[in-house]
């Protein structure tokens, strides 16, 4: 196997004067002590760039740099107040300056003139990023444990990028990829396949089923799995079912990346913590710790969609809008030359939302189609996404005429954000003249949302960048953070309240519940799935009595509240969508796997796939392993 770093060390000139070289994950970075080449090789990078195919960085030896105390004064001078900038993080041992601003084009300057100046002079290398509007401290927390040990981080870059350039483990010319599902196969939750070839090993996801204690956590005692050879995770998105049992692998032993979008490792890290705090509060003992959770964003390795990276010697991946929720990646691997292509949705979303456009459709190529299929059954068909809107809207109005409160239970992420944009447009429309309150994750993760406009829709995003126009900083919107007010939300008059968790399986969404079930002029309103097992989901199936937990104890409830599911809110595409999905999709799959359904709507969506395109399909079981070739 040829050196890559060698082969482009003898294309350099000899005034380079390279005096050190490392890989970060697939990309290479070369350190330079000549102040000319730092300024002026960017033509010969971007010519070895074209010829090797492989992306380089030129960045400035510790000698030639600034000290750290002089470049952060020079970078505090240099940043117009305009900019807004909240945090400046020097990483010494990648030379890189990272400066956090609320705006961030201010900060770049006119043409990047600002950044250009910062590393003329300094000879650090500047990156701006979009820091929140809306403060979130945890949030900045998880951010921050990035630039901890900058060393460390480059000892651990580096050492990904010598596996997939300079460490082989098996030598012959035989080609075979096997999926063994480790979770998510005929149920929702815990989702986790493992992706092998004859020299890799690579989960996609690793989940919780936050719904059942029976089955919590995916089946990592199968015979093939070993996290001592695991070589990467994959995560498609930042929800608990995909992303909640990761930090357990850093807990036994995993020491390899974790691939995801950048929002999704923001997002990610928030709910793995919250599931450590109702852990406890439900007196149960978490599957692992926040040490466990920092070592999971500090592995971490952020890609933007549409990006071709390799991440072991014979894959490489490349994410695209899913649709589902902020950040959430197709996740499409490319096996050896064009071996094989596999397309694995996690969860999607084919048509667009308020918040986010639809499911990225054409691929270089795909032969195996792994598909979600939550809403798969026969009758999982979804009203209109504007008569779904509207029915939210007309439901919040007429509750509020009759004097009482509705309580949304939502996820942190995704359908919290989206039932946020259909009430800010009937406050913007003067139709709702009530305090919204949010409760829970949500503030937090609607901050991140706040960061990453780039992965919204481009109205939302385009709203985001005007002043006073960001729909998630609408005065209507009231953050709720303690046991007294959530007591003075209940204690007050007609509101709107969005809580978590979504399937009332502990968090404040159950204290409200406990609270307002009683009363007939409040009512409930379910805009997401509710997985086998929840709360939420016995309500629906009509239960009116059951006991809750609350922060003072167990309580019976009697349910006299008005009951209400919108289903075409839902982040994931029904029957008919995943239907079209495969027909628009370019090129049609030679083969479609369904899974994180039931068992009766994965073998029914996998029945109508196979006689509606002729292809083979199949439904598999938990611990089944199949040869995709």
């Amino acid at each position: 196997m040829v050196n890559v770093i060698e082969q482009i060390l003898d294309k350099l000139p000899s005034d380079a004067k390279i005096a050190s070289h490392s890989y970060e994950g697939a990309n290479i970075v070369l350190y330079t002590k000549s102040a000319s080449f730092f300024k002026h090789g960017g033509d010969i990078i971007r010519h070895l760039v074209d010829e090797v195919k492989k992306r380089i960085d030129l960045r400035a030896d510790s000698s030639l740099r600034m000290n750290e105390e002089a470049a952060n004064a020079f970078v505090e001078k240099m940043m117009p107040k305009n900019a807004e900038v909240t945090n400046i993080l020097l990483e010494s041992a990648r030379s890189l300056i990272t400066i956090e601003a609320k705006q961030p084009g201010n900060a770049i300057g006119k043409g990047g003139a600002i950044l250009k100046e910062i590393k003329d002079k300094t000879h650090w290398t500047p990156i701006v990023r979009r820091d929140s509007v809306i403060p979130s401290k945890i949030t900045q927390k998880i951010r921050n444990v990035l630039y901890q040990d900058s060393r460390a981080r480059r000892l651990f870059l580096d050492k990904v990028g010598k596996r997939i350039y300079e460490t082989r483990r098996h030598a012959g010319n035989d080609m075979w990829v096997r999926a063994s599902f480790l979770g998510g196969a005929r149920q929702v939750g815990r989702s986790c396949v493992l992706i092998q070839t004859p020299e890799s090993k690579i989960l996609l996801d690793c989940g919780i089923n936050v719904a059942s204690d029976k089955e919590p956590y995916p089946i990592l005692t199968a015979p093939e799995f070993d996290i001592k050879s695991l070589d990467a995770v994959i995560v498609s998105h930042a929800h608990l079912d995909h992303s909640g049992f990761i930090p357990y692998l850093y807990k036994y032993g995993y020491e390899g990346p974790v691939y995801c979008t950048a929002p999704t490792r923001d997002v990610m890290s928030l709910l793995q913590l919250d599931c450590i705090g109702v852990s406890h509060a439900q007196a149960k003992n978490p599957p692992y710790s926040s040490n466990d959770v920092q070592e999971t964003v500090k592995h971490t390795i952020t890609l933007e969609y549409g990006v071709v990276t390799d991440i072991t010697p014979d894959v490489r991946l490349t994410f695209y809008n899913a649709g589902h929720i902020l950040g959430a990646a197709l996740v499409h691997l490319h096996l050896g030359e064009g071996w094989h292509n596999i397309l694995y949705t996690g969860d999607y979303k084919c048509k667009p939302t308020q918040l986010l456009d639809g499911a990225h459709k054409s691929f270089p190529r795909v032969e195996t189609l792994m598909t979600e299929a939550t809403y798969g059954g026969p009758n999982d068909i979804m009203e209109p996404r504007k008569q779904c809107e509207d029915k939210l809207g007309t439901i919040i109005l007429d509750t509020i005429k009759r004097g009482g409160k509705v309580l949304v239970p939502v996820l942190g992420v995704g359908r919290a954000q989206e039932v946020m944009l259909v009430v800010e447009e009937l406050v913007r429309k003067n139709k709702l003249k009530i305090p919204v309150y949010i409760d829970g994750m949500v503030w937090d993760i609607t901050a991140i949302h706040n960061m990453y406009p780039g992965f919204l829709n481009s109205d939302v995003r385009r709203r985001i960048f005007h002043e006073g126009q960001d729909p998630f900083l609408s005065p209507a919107f009231k953050q709720v953070g303690s046991a007294k007010e959530r007591q003075a939300v209940l204690d007050g008059g007609p509101c709107v309240i969005l809580a978590t968790s979504g399937m009332l399986v502990g968090g404040p969404s159950v204290t409200y519940l406990s609270e307002l079930a009683q009363s007939k002029k409040n009512s409930l309103v379910f805009v997401s799935y509710q997985g086998e097992g929840s709360l939420g989901a016995k309500i629906q199936r009509g239960e009116k009595r059951f006991m809750v937990e609350t922060n003072v104890g167990n309580k019976n409830v009697e349910l006299a509240m008005d009951v209400n599911t919108i289903a075409g809110l839902s982040g994931h595409s029904d029957k008919n969508e995943l239907i079209s999905y495969v027909h628009l999709m370019k090129p049609t799959p030679r083969r479609i796997i369904t899974m994180h359904g039931e068992k009766s709507k994965c073998l029914n969506i996998a029945s109508t796939l196979h006689k509606t395109f002729n292809v083979e399909t199949s439904a598999p079981r938990m611990l089944d392993a199949d040869r995709l070739r």
